[in-house]
């Protein structure tokens, strides 16, 4: 097994190999303006420093969201295009369930990362691998979360909201492939790679806008 795993769905542009036992080489950089710009050389990247081509991958895994429109597509259509290119198949998994998995925690918390709008994308786990509740997209003041920890960015930003935050701030591409290399060994099967938008895009048609039509 050679897992390929990559996420776009934050700020963070992060990729990784998996080897089905270890990670064997990873990269992530934080910018929320260059998915499309970071993403092929961090992939290069992995891939030199683990001394492999990218023939070898064998799967392919892609953070679904949720995450804002632009960023979060820019992963799923490469991750779909490497799953063509190299008949291999491809992978979805929900972005927050990345973040949790990275954090270890074994009692209930909360993941939220950062949806703009004053909003944050959120849900609830049991542990680091057990989500409990489905994403959702919410102004941090109408949660109510009884105090429990938080990760991820969204609650960096709402101290108020989310007054006990742990690490990770972002996501890795490292913990996305662990997880689906312990969920695949286990036999489960995985997400389809479809995104989880849970709101309409930032970029919208002007209110009022003239269609012009030629004479």
């Amino acid at each position: 097994m050679l897992l390929l795993a990559l996420d776009t769905a934050t700020p963070a542009v992060t990729v990784a190999l998996h080897d089905g036992t270890s990670v064997i080489a990873s990269s992530s950089q934080v910018d929320a303006r260059r998915h499309g710009e970071l993403l092929l050389p961090a992939v290069d990247r992995v891939l030199t420093e683990a001394g492999l081509r990218l023939d070898a991958v064998t799967g392919v895994v892609v953070g679904v969201g949720p995450g804002p429109y632009t960023g979060l597509r820019v992963g799923l259509m490469t991750a779909d295009t490497f799953g063509l290119a190299l008949g291999v198949p491809v992978h979805g998994l929900c972005t927050l369930d990345g973040l949790a998995y990275a954090t270890d925690l074994d009692g209930p918390f909360v993941v939220a990362t950062d949806a703009r709008r004053k909003e944050v994308y959120w849900a609830r786990y049991a542990d680091s691998r057990t989500r409990v509740s489905e994403p959702a997209v919410d102004r941090p003041a109408d949660l109510v979360l009884d105090g429990l920890p938080a990760v991820g960015a969204g609650a960096l930003l709402y101290p108020d909201t989310f007054p006990d935050v742990r690490a990770p701030e972002h996501v890795s591409a490292a913990a996305l492939a662990s997880l689906a290399a312990e969920r695949l060994a286990a036999g489960e099967e995985l997400e389809p790679p479809r995104p989880l938008y849970l709101r309409r895009p930032d970029a919208q048609v002007p209110k009022n806008y003239k269609v012009v039509t030629p004479k």
